[in-house]
Order: C-alpha cells, then sequence, then structure tokens
C-alpha cells in the first residue's frame, strides 16, 4: 500500500537507487571475504544508507519505518517455519529418526552414487509435496549427515539437496510458486508447467551427469575409510535404539504435506511425533524433549565424527539465521516502500528490445529482487507484474513469462545467502550458500537454458497459437 500523495517523495535517480546496493556489496565483500564475518551487518548498513536516501528523496522517517516492518512482516511465516525446523531437527536427533537415517544411508550409499542418489531423492519427495523446504528440512538433514559420514564435501551434498528439492519444488502443482507464477502471468498452471519442462528436464539432466563425475572423482580422493565408517555405524547403533518405527515421523511429514496440510502444522506433528519416539525408544523424559526442542541435541558418543555429525538442533539454534532474515527484509522493505527497487527494475526493462533481451531482462529483474528485496514471492510478483504487457505486447504467449519468473526468481532464491530461502537452506542444511552455490546445478544452469531458448527463439510460443 502506497502513502498519501502529500508524504511521496521524488523519484529516485539510477544512482540514488544503486547507492545502497553498492554499499552492500562493498561491505559484504569486506566483511565475508576479508574478514570472515558474515552478511547481518552489512546488511544493516546498506538499510540505513538506503533510509538516508530515502529521507534524502523527501520519505518521512515514519513511512521508511513502516517499509521496514512490512518488510519483515512478509518474511515471519519463514521465521515461524524456522523455528519449527529447529525444534524437529533438535527432536529427531534425539529420538534416533536422524541417526536411523544417517545409519542406513551409511550402510547403502557409497561416494560414487551419493550425489546423484541425493538429488534424486529430493527431486522426487519434493515432487510429491511441493516442498523444497519440507524436503530439505527432513530427508536433508539425514542426508547432510550421510554425506559428512561419506567424506563428501558438504557444499556438493548441499548442492545436490537443493537442486532436487528445487526440481520438485518447481514442477510440482502442490508447489505455492508453481502456482503463483502463472497466476500473476495470466497462464494455466499445467500449461506452466509442461512448458517449464522444456527447461528443468534438460537441466536435471545435465545436473545429475555433472553429480556422477564429481562423485567418481570424490570416490577417488575421500579421506574417510571403511573403517571410520563402520566405528560411525558402530557409535550410532549402541547409542541409539535404531527400530524401524523411528522412519514415521519423516514419512507422516511428507503425507501430511501431500494432503495439503500446511507446512506448520506439519513439521510440528512430525517433531512432536519424534519427541513422543524418543520418549517410548531412548528413555528420554518429557523434560528432555522440551530441553532438545529450545537448545538442540548434543551427541556426546566420544566418536569426533559421530558427536559433530549429531550436535545440532533446537530454537535457540535458528536465531542467528533469523537475525538475518529481519535483516535483509529491513534493507529489502525501505528499498521498495522509496520506489528504488522500481527505478532499477525499470531501467532493466528498458534493455529489452527483441525477445531474446526481454527474456534475459526478465530474469536479470527476478534476481535482482531475490537479491535487494530480498524474498522468493517478491521475485516473482512484481516481475511479473512490470513483464506482463511486455510479453503481450512482444505477442509471447503468459506461459513464456510465468517460465521466467520459475526459471530465475524460484531458483536463484537459495543462492543468495540473505535472502530468505537461502537462510532457511543454511539453517536447515548447515551450508552457507556461499559453499552450495557453486554446486547448485539445476538452479545454475536452468536459467542460462531459459535465456538461450528466448535468443533462438525455440520452445517460445506465440501469443496466437492460445486462440
Amino acid at each position: 500500500m502506497s502513502e498519501p500523495p502529500e508524504k511521496q517523495g521524488r523519484q529516485a535517480r539510477l544512482w540514488e537507487a544503486l547507492l545502497p546496493i553498492g554499499t552492500l556489496i562493498v561491505f559484504l565483500a569486506l566483511n565475508i571475504k576479508l574478514y570472515g564475518g558474515e552478511p547481518h551487518i552489512p546488511l544493516v548498513i546498506g538499510a540505513v544508507v538506503a533510509a538516508i536516501v530515502g529521507l534524502s528523496l523527501g520519505y518521512p522517517w515514519k513511512s521508511i519505518e513502516d517499509g521496514m516492518v512490512k518488510g519483515i512482516v512478509i518474511s515471519l511465516k519463514a521465521v515461524l517455519i524456522l523455528l519449527i525446523i529447529g525444534v524437529l531437527i533438535g527432536s529427531w536427533i534425539a529420538s534416533g529418526v536422524v541417526p536411523i537415517m544417517i545409519f542406513y544411508g551409511l550402510k547403502l550409499l557409497t561416494p560414487e552414487i551419493f550425489l546423484i542418489a541425493a538429488c534424486i531423492i529430493c527431486s522426487i519427495i519434493s515432487l510429491a509435496t511441493g516442498s523444497s523446504w519440507t524436503t530439505a528440512g527432513t530427508v536433508g538433514v539425514a542426508l547432510v549427515g550421510v554425506g559428512q559420514g561419506l567424506g563428501v564435501h558438504p557444499g556438493m551434498v548441499a548442492g545436490a539437496i537443493i537442486s532436487g528439492a528445487y526440481f520438485g519444488d518447481k514442477m510440482s502443482p502442490l508447489s505455492d510458486t508453481t502456482n503463483l507464477a502463472p497466476a500473476v502471468a495470466g497462464a494455466d498452471l499445467f500449461d506452466h508447467i509442461r512448458h517449464m519442462a522444456f527447461t528443468t528436464v534438460p537441466a536435471l539432466i545435465i545436473a545429475l551427469i555433472l553429480y556422477a563425475i564429481l562423485g567418481f572423482k570424490v570416490a577417488g580422493k575421500t579421506e574417510v575409510s571403511s573403517e571410520e565408517i563402520n566405528l560411525m555405524l558402530a557409535t550410532i547403533e549402541t547409542g541409539f535404539n535404531l527400530n524401524p518405527l523411528l522412519l514415521l515421523p519423516p514419512v507422516l511429514v511428507i503425507f501430511m504435506v501431500i494432503y495439503r496440510i500446511p507446512a506448520l502444522p506439519a513439521l510440528l506433528g512430525g517433531a512432536a511425533l519424534g519427541g513422543v519416539l524418543g520418549m517410548i525408544f531412548q528413555g528420554m523424559s518429557m523434560g528432555d524433549v522440551f530441553a532438545v526442542a529450545k537448545d538442540g541435541y548434543v551427541a556426546t558418543t566420544g566418536v569426533s565424527d559421530v558427536d559433530r555429525l549429531l550436535s545440532r538442533g533446537g530454537m535457540v539454534g535458528m536465531m542467528n539465521t533469523i537475525a538475518l532474515i529481519l535483516c535483509a527484509m529491513s534493507f529489502g522493505g525501505v528499498m521498495e516502500k522509496t520506489g528504488m527497487l522500481m527505478v532499477i527494475a525499470n531501467t532493466i526493462l528498458k534493455l529489452a528490445k527483441n525477445t531474446g533481451s526481454l527474456i534475459a531482462s526478465t530474469m536479470a529483474t527476478c534476481i535482482t529482487m531475490n537479491i535487494i528485496a530480498p524474498d522468493q514471492y517478491l521475485s516473482i510478483v512484481v516481475p511479473g507484474r512490470m513483464y506482463r504487457n511486455a510479453f503481450e505486447k512482444a505477442n509471447l504467449h503468459p506461459k513464456n513469462l510465468s517460465r521466467c519468473l520459475e526459471d530465475a526468481g524460484t531458483l536463484s532464491s537459495p543462492l543468495v545467502a540473505w535472502n530468505t530461502c537461502g537462510v532457511y537452506m543454511f539453517g536447515a542444511l548447515g551450508v552457507s550458500p556461499f559453499v552450495y552455490l557453486p554446486f547448485a546445478f539445476l538452479n545454475l544452469i536452468t536459467p542460462i537454458i531459459s535465456i538461450t531458448y528466448g535468443f533462438t527463439g525455440w520452445t517460445m510460443e506465440p501469443l496466437e497459437e492460445k486462440r
């Protein structure tokens, strides 16, 4: 909602709109690359500079403050889910749910096939559930543990998990973004899904080939011996009662999401069942369950690899991640409220002279929104509204636009460390987006394929074919 006309400031010039972005980039580079820090304070500094620019444009402080609050409100659902994921991880580790999945994963998988198997498993589960977040927060947690046990680089493991999770999220009719993109663009849902197959399926095939190649390279370099794996298996088996019924919580969560139970109650139900099974099979008291839900689980097996593997979770463990979301959304809220986001987006739109440049401009806008808004839904809604008329004037079917929104907006979101999706994946998997970005092959390859189609004209369906 915009402010009354008398309270509106003037429109920012391009250099003014880019000033907070440039400040953010400089301080991110300094803090992360030079000092080994995190994005929190650079985002705060970026928000301060954005607020100063907003004031200079004539926006009152109340309006700028409202923009921050509105940005934070948008992210509150993600904050609540992160808190529940912290509870779920602590509960599932302490109760033996994650240990039993790691145990069987170490028994069944080898470094050669692990990455390709992780990607396929996550693709199937996210396709069934329509949720990359649920996939990463449940099966993904166990796969990170298996990969660590096998000695596979954590960035590769997280990249394979995210590639698979976002394939299903993008292609499933149960996914919120898969429904949102065609709604914004004016396309039919199933036309949209079929059209996305032209970019997403080839990208998945290429990604699987790359994970297979990486797997064979990893197998020759892994420093984890069979003796170390056997020690981890024995330690887990000794430390936990590995009853097969412990697999019920992840199965329950997957089925609840398939049957359209909202994410919050589904994840909370899975965490609660994990706590109950922990009391039954691990001899935990209710106080123990409450403690690991809040503070996480700390393993004390005496085997450092296993202790490092299983010491995770809890609501408290998510607070750093939640703080990052609040900082990022405050920055994005100021940028949107003062109109600086729109100035940048409109500048990109002016570069679109033909079909190829229109596709590239749309995707650049989606990625820019994910960086500076920074929320996946905004990266779909704002460019969708902006480019809908441009696609119509170019005689392009709306499903071309909806595909672009997902190819860039949905898939680039987990690659940005301060985006709500990137922050969530960091919290759930324990691997920074800066580490897994080079290995999230599906997310990197799909936009390239989509832009290539734009410049070649292949699969770009004209508007008249709809009639």
